[in-house]
């Protein structure tokens, strides 16, 4: 079985590459891939509590992060650099997430088979 690591980099809103990456998260995970999500750099704006949309006419997709869950997707990385960089920590998660420096998350990206990033 083939590797899939999904790289979210990118604000939530203001493009579809977030939503996006999160509906083929999962799709590969209901038909059992092996499946890493990450998130560095603005992707980690994605998983942010209590966002907020009203005011751009976007809709607030974020509680479906919880759904990983269902899918069983246990792989869910965060850069502590790109939270640290933001002024975030894990606590501001709206789920749950290993947060790994930079080494360990570029053998992580590594060690996937498939890339796909966002």
């Amino acid at each position: 079985m083939k590797r899939f690591g999904y790289i979210n980099r990118r604000a939530p809103y203001g493009s579809i590459y977030a939503l996006e990456t999160l509906e083929n998260v999962l799709v590969a995970s209901a038909f059992e891939q092996d499946v890493s999500v990450i998130f560095m750099d603005d992707g980690v704006y994605q998983l942010t509590k209590g966002q907020d949309t009203s005011a751009t006419g976007h809709k607030n997709f974020s509680p479906t992060f919880r759904a990983l869950e269902d899918y069983e997707v246990e792989k869910i990385y965060v850069e502590a650099s790109s939270l640290a960089e933001r002024g975030l920590s894990a606590d501001d998660l709206l789920i749950d997430a290993s947060v790994v420096d930079s080494d360990e998350l570029n053998r992580i990206i590594h060690n996937q088979d498939v890339l796909i990033n966002a």
